[in-house]
This record gives C-alpha cells, structure tokens and sequence, in this order.
C-alpha cells in the first residue's frame, strides 16, 4: 500500500512521504486562491471548492478556510462557515446539508502516537525525515450548528439536527436532536418543539 493509501484506510502512515506532501502542497495553493477571492465572487469560489473537494453540495458558502487534502472533504448542500474553517482532512470528512459553523472550528481527523519515541520525527540512513500517524474519519449530520472555537476530534460522529456549543471539544459521539457543550462535550438536553422562537418563512 502506499502511504496515502494507508492514511485513507486509517492505518499508520508516514505524513512525511513525499506524494503526501505535493498533495498537501498543492492544498494550499487552492485555497490560497480560495481565501484570495472576493467573497462576492461565487462562481469562481464554487468552481474552486468543486476540484479541491472530495465532492461539494450546492450553495456552499465558506469565508476562509484551511484543508489538508481537500479530496477527503465531502460537504452537502447549503454549507456556510465562518472565518477560519480548519479541515485536517487526512481521514474522511463526511459533513451533511444545511450545517453552519461558527468562527475558528477545527475538524481534526489526525491521531498520533501517545508515546514519545513513537510520535517523535525521525531522520533515517538517508537523511530523510518521518512523521508516523494515523487518523480516524468524522461525520458531521445534516441541520447542525457548530459554534465558535469548537475542535472535533477522530472517530466522532455528530447526529443530525445537533447544537455544539462555542467553546466545546468533541471526543465522543453526540446522538441527534441535542445540545451539547463543554469540554469534554456532553449532551445537555434535547431539543424539542419548546425550542421553537415562532419563527417562519
């Protein structure tokens, strides 16, 4: 397997590998284009988000953002994010229609190693370097609010119609249809038809 093949499939992999890093590279330049654009400008900003991500939904709307690969980022329709969207997407992303996320909200797939010799970067005979991890993938439902500064670790998955509240840390799951804050994030209540402000257009 090669090494992207391993980061995809959740297996230990080498972040340093040089496939890797052209693929990472070449992230950056897109979304340097990206974050470049006058925010009017959504053709262009579509065209962009349609080649760099795994797949895009319609209306996706985001301010600024920060992706890893940018291919395992898969967004549904009627996305919007806020300033400085980070997506370290090197597992799958899977994020689903009608989501909103706040200012500065991190997506972070990666995992490294808790012990310090394994985690380290190495240098091998060749004088190349290494950095060993793995990642594990995230899925965010449909009709989610993700508020500001909120970080959404490995492994979680957020259920459908969810309130993340500002500020939270997401290392678990988070059932649909609840509010959940803190961190570490717990549920707090569910959210009912008590809920409801009366508005409706």
């Amino acid at each position: 397997m090669t090494e992207k093949e391993k980061m995809i499939a959740g297996e230990i992999y080498d972040a340093y590998d040089e496939e890797l890093n052209s693929l990472r590279n070449h992230c950056r330049q897109m979304t340097a284009r990206l974050n470049g654009l006058d925010i009017a400008d959504h053709k262009e900003r579509a065209e962009i988000l349609s080649v760099l991500l795994g797949s895009c939904g319609e209306n996706v709307f985001i301010i600024n953002a920060q992706f890893d690969y940018g291919f395992n980022t898969y967004i549904g329709d009627e996305f919007s994010a806020n300033f400085n969207f980070t997506v370290l997407d090197c597992a799958p992303v899977h994020i689903g229609r009608h989501v909103l996320i706040g200012p500065n909200v991190t997506i972070a797939p990666p995992m490294h190693p808790l012990v310090a010799e394994e985690r380290n970067i190495r240098t091998d005979g060749d004088g190349r370097r290494h950095l060993y991890e793995y990642a594990k993938p995230i899925v965010i439902g449909s009709n989610v609010w993700i508020a500001s500064n909120v970080v959404v670790m490995g492994g979680v998955t957020i259920g459908d119609n969810c309130v993340i509240g500002a500020g939270s840390v997401v290392t678990k799951d988070i059932p649909p249809n609840t509010v959940a804050v803190g961190a570490p994030c717990r549920v707090i209540r569910e959210i009912t038809d008590d809920d409801r402000i009366g508005f409706d257009r």
